[in-house]
Parts: C-alpha cells; sequence; structure tokens
C-alpha cells in the first residue's frame, strides 16, 4: 500500500474582519450631535434611552460599567445625586462624576417608569433572568442614536460616549490632569493616548502657521 502524500492543507480565503470598517478609536461626539439626539429622544418620549443618553455623557464611565449602575450609586433620600461614584470593574477603583440638571431631570422621569418600581438597577433588562441590559445591548443603543442623526455607526461606539465630555473639556482647558481623573485612569500617558492630544495639538499648531 502506497503511502498518502502530504498535501498542503488548503484554507478558504475569508475577507479580513476589518474590511469595510473604521478600526481604531471610536469619535466623540460633537456638541450639536448631543442636542441633536437629545431633541430626538425627548420628542420620541424615550424616557430611558433619553436618562441613559445624558447619563452615559455625564458619567464618562465604560459601558461595563454604566450597564450595572444600580439605583442607590446615583440616589439618596429620594434625590438624584449631584455628584456619583461607581466602582471601575477594570480597575476595581472608584470615579466619581458630576450629573447636570438635565440629567437628573431625565432620570427621574425614567424611575417614574414602572418597569422601575423595586428595580435594583438603573438600566433593568427586558427579561427576567437579565438583571439590566448587557453592553451588546447598549451598543445597539449607541448605534440606533447616532444613526438617527445621519451619523455613520461604524466610527462612534459606546466609547464615544466615554469621550465626548473629557474631549470637550480638554479643547476648553487643556487641564489633562482633570481629564485623568474623570476617565479614573491610573497613568497620564493612557489619557493622552485616549484622547489623542498630542496629535491633535500638533494639527492645531499647524493650522496656525501660515507659509
Amino acid at each position: 500500500m502506497e503511502p498518502t502524500p502530504n498535501l498542503p492543507a488548503i484554507r478558504a480565503l475569508r475577507p479580513a474582519w476589518t474590511k469595510g470598517r473604521i478600526v481604531g478609536q471610536k469619535r466623540p461626539l460633537k456638541p450639536k450631535h448631543v442636542w441633536a439626539i437629545r431633541v430626538r429622544l425627548e420628542l420620541a418620549e424615550n424616557h430611558r434611552d433619553l436618562a441613559l443618553f445624558n447619563m452615559a455623557i455625564d458619567s464618562k464611565i465604560r459601558g461595563c460599567d454604566l450597564v450595572k449602575m444600580k439605583v442607590v450609586d446615583i440616589m439618596a433620600s429620594g434625590q438624584i445625586k449631584e455628584r456619583a461614584s461607581v466602582l471601575q470593574s477594570k480597575t476595581q477603583e472608584p470615579v466619581r462624576f458630576e450629573t447636570s440638571e438635565g440629567t437628573r431631570a431625565s432620570v427621574e422621569k425614567w424611575m417614574e417608569d414602572e418597569i422601575m418600581i423595586g428595580s435594583e438597577y438603573l438600566w433593568p433588562g427586558r427579561f427576567h433572568e437579565r438583571l439590566h441590559i448587557s453592553t451588546r445591548q447598549y451598543a445597539r443603543i449607541v448605534r440606533d442614536w447616532v444613526t438617527s442623526i445621519g451619523l455613520e455607526a461604524s466610527a462612534y461606539g459606546t466609547h464615544s460616549m466615554r469621550r465626548t465630555k473629557v474631549t470637550q473639556i480638554y479643547k476648553k482647558t487643556g487641564n489633562l490632569r482633570a481629564v485623568q481623573l474623570l476617565l479614573g485612569h491610573t497613568k497620564m500617558d493612557s489619557t493622552v493616548r485616549y484622547l489623542g492630544v498630542e496629535l491633535e495639538d500638533a494639527l492645531a499648531i499647524a493650522e496656525a502657521i501660515e507659509i
């Protein structure tokens, strides 16, 4: 019996997972985008999404921490806290954040919904086996927000919500230390890379020079 020759393995050619996608850091929303989304959610009377959107912008926390936020994290004595704190799952360190008047009002309105009666979580799941919305569901919600105002879905994601407010803070103040604290980063290098501030600063300098 003749031995079977060793033939090279044949693998099906698959398109690269990045084909047709925008990879890398997701863009932060511009102020005009934030207001456009808010107006649409208000007109639709989508109280859950409006509260979720406002809290995502104000808290600047990761999606995995946002979806697990509990009522006690932001409420005390029947009132929404002006300043709250959550424990980051990635670093196990607490991070504090402010809640604007608009955010507090939208969360209060959401708390009146019947689904919130007795709920431990601020964003409860729709199914009994799920205590809160999943990060995947949150990502789909974010995609719906950005596409509703005509933005390209692949350019934005859950991290866009986290980056939106701190990007504006850095542009207006240039205070990297403040941004680092607000994001809960342990190293300044992480904040610099996260915001891409070195590139932004270089471009701003270049734009100011005319030859």
